[in-house]
């Protein structure tokens, strides 16, 4: 074979193999000085070097900038697929070297960084539009198109849209959507939604314009920003994965990451840490169904079981049940009533809360007598650490609206379960309802609830936890049995007027009268609940027509409801910055909380003082009754256990 066929053969396998693509960039413009051209060639170099190896490979192009005149607020703009212009009014400053130290408002803080963020931005536009493959890969998928054609189908079939077709681009990429805030809309057969709420926390707003200002935007910072990879890791691996490469100058990460708890102890300090390797199982949790109009099909859930510090991480854990926490969409924090109405127009907003798990067990399992069932999710180490991240960052992010039939509680743990694990099986899924998601979750093998099958078991390792319904009968059965009454169940035995339910006192023996003080304490607890959404709606009323009796309370309430909105939009506490928060900025986030919790709690104690006079005068003395049958139930009890030689009760 001679030399020249052989120089032949090679330059056609370098070509065909596309190893001869580089990216080219060039400063255009005869009129500009000699210094000039040398510091906008510095910069694009600079610009190019920071580039992914791959990513200079597959745009194998010469793309040329120039200096012209722009809108004062823009630092560059794309005029076609191999130009781009930088604004005129920026060069003096490159060339005098005040651009390096010159701040702006703009998020890169310094003239020239905010330049080397223009070029990058606008070349990963080009590299984002130009769907560039190698030349062995064009002609796979030009043989695919051919096919696709000869066999009369529109646009490219599924089979070659594999990752030889999707590798290069960006803001199609439905892993990418699902990452940046434009999930699939659940019941719309994989349609996007059009609004993105990862409004929170955002580096430059300008990135929710679209998802092809989202990846650019990104890539700004993916470059540029060596804590990116900390303050957006599931971002970070996503970039990282699509170029096969890694930045150089990038910080270490600690593995914890902070969260608000927003539980309603407010002398508890609410800033929490939480470690994703101590997370043993992520379980979904349902609430049962009951008759209101908003719990008809149940309540979506996810807890996270976490193990208790030092211990491996094992089904042992299962009983650390004060470390596990409940990952909650909801609209108000201790209101679990929400108007229909306006839970059908959006009126609320939706956000990812924190909450210990016993206060979410007390909640549905004694005040809306509802059990919860807390199902494990089939997924691996990685998925599991994937998804703990990916739910701190939204928790951090994410401020939504609730729509009771197309952006539900099982729809926003729908999506946030997608975007964690990013597990092929749930990205057909299209179930809207609580009830539902769980059954189709264990259809495809997502979930197991087995364990449910041995009731007392499940309820011994945290598997269910009972509605207390069950218990408040099994005491009124105590009452029945020893007393001659005509109820027939708990339920009519609580609606009875609680001077009604006092006669009976003095009849009952030491195991009825300790049953009964169980069943007034419920029956508390269900006028509470009635007396708060009275005054809950009398004041939302109250608005728009004065009501004097509720201005000193009202300013209390409207206190605690401005105050206590850190909780469900804890970004509010941090100022700059943006993803999740860094070590640095814990200790701001640590003052700022402890500060508001304590001014929570002052808020609190006075609201408690001045509702008392404005509950309705019937409602009021049902409450006052209540308080009285306890009393007296437990003076009774204690006399009666002193009379029989027992232990005093406290």
């Amino acid at each position: 074979m001679s030399l020249a066929r052989t120089c032949l053969i090679l330059c056609l396998l370098l070509f065909s193999t596309g190893s001869y693509a580089a990216l080219r960039l060039k400063v255009a413009g005869d009129d500009l000085s000699t210094a000039e051209q040398a510091v906008s060639q510095n910069l694009l170099s600079e610009a190019l070097e920071l580039l992914p190896p791959s990513f200079r490979q597959r745009l194998d192009r010469e793309v040329r900038f120039s200096w012209q005149k722009l809108p004062h607020q823009v630092y560059g703009r794309t005029v076609k697929t191999e130009q781009i212009w930088l604004n005129q009014r920026l060069l003096p400053a490159l060339v005098d070297g005040s651009a390096q130290t010159e701040q702006t408002n703009r998020p890169h803080g310094t003239v020239r960084k905010e330049l080397l963020a223009t070029v990058i931005h606008e070349l990963t536009h080009l590299y984002d539009r130009a769907r560039v493959w190698p030349a062995a890969e064009r002609i796979r998928l030009s043989r695919c198109q051919n096919r696709a054609s000869s066999s009369g189908l529109v646009g490219l079939p599924d089979n070659c849209r594999g990752e030889t077709a999707r590798r290069f681009t960006f803001s199609d990429d439905p892993r990418l959507l699902d990452i940046a805030g434009w999930p699939q809309y659940v019941g719309r057969r994989g349609e996007r939604e059009q609004e993105n709420h990862q409004v929170a926390r955002s580096p430059d707003l300008y990135e929710l314009e679209n998802p092809r200002e989202f990846v650019a935007v990104n890539m700004e910072y993916f470059l540029l920003d060596p804590s990116f990879a900390c303050r957006r890791p599931t971002l970070a691996a996503y970039y990282r994965q699509q170029f096969a490469w890694t930045p150089p100058h990038q910080n270490s990460c600690d593995t914890t990451l902070a969260y608000l708890n927003a539980g309603n102890d407010f002398a508890k300090e609410p800033l929490g840490k939480i470690d994703p390797e101590r997370v043993y199982e992520v379980d979904y949790l349902l609430a049962e169904a009951n008759d209101q109009l908003a719990s008809r099909w149940g309540h979506s859930m996810i807890r996270l079981v976490i193990c208790a510090p030092g211990r491996p991480r094992g089904p042992a854990c299962r009983l650390d049940l004060d470390q596990s926490l409940v990952l909650s969409y909801r609209a108000f924090i201790g209101d679990v009533q929400l108007s229909s109405w306006g839970a059908m127009i959006g009126a609320y907003p939706s956000r990812l809360f924190v909450l210990p798990l016993a206060q979410v067990v007390d909640e549905y399992t004694k005040t809306e007598l509802r059990s919860l069932i807390s199902v494990p999710m089939n997924l691996d180490r990685q998925q599991i650490n994937d998804f703990v991240t990916r739910s701190i960052e939204q928790h951090w992010s994410y401020d939504g609206n609730y729509y009771f039939l197309s952006n539900n509680c099982a729809v926003e743990n729908l999506k946030l379960l997608r975007a964690g694990t990013n597990s092929p099986k749930l990205q057909t899924l299209d179930n809207i309802m609580p009830n539902g998601l769980l059954e189709v979750l264990e259809g495809r093998g997502l979930a197991d609830s087995s364990m449910l099958k041995d009731r007392k078991e499940a309820m011994r390792l945290g598997y269910l936890f009972d509605s207390y319904r069950d218990r408040y009968q099994a005491m009124f059965d105590v009452l029945r049995s020893h007393l001659p009454i005509k109820q027939e169940s708990v339920e009519d035995w609580l609606s009875l007027p609680a001077k009604e339910r006092q006669g009976w006192f003095a009849q009952a023996d030491i195991r009825t009268t300790a049953a009964m003080m169980l069943l007034e304490k419920a029956a508390q607890r269900k006028q509470i609940l009635v007396a708060q959404e009275e005054l809950k709606q009398r004041y939302l009323s109250g608005r728009e027509v004065p009501d004097h009796g509720l201005d000193k309370a009202g300013n209390a309430l409207e206190q605690i409801l401005a105050n206590s909105g850190f909780l469900s939009r804890p970004a509010e506490m941090l100022e700059g910055g943006y993803g999740l928060p860094q070590e640095a900025e814990w200790q701001r986030l640590e003052t700022e909380s402890s500060t508001r919790q304590q001014y929570l709690l002052k808020l609190r104690g006075s609201l408690d003082n001045e509702v008392r006079s404005l509950l309705d005068p019937e409602r009021l003395a049902e409450l006052e009754t209540i308080e009285d049958n306890l009393k007296q139930l437990g003076s009774h009890l204690r006399e009666m256990h002193k009379a029989s030689g027992g232990l005093m009760l406290p």
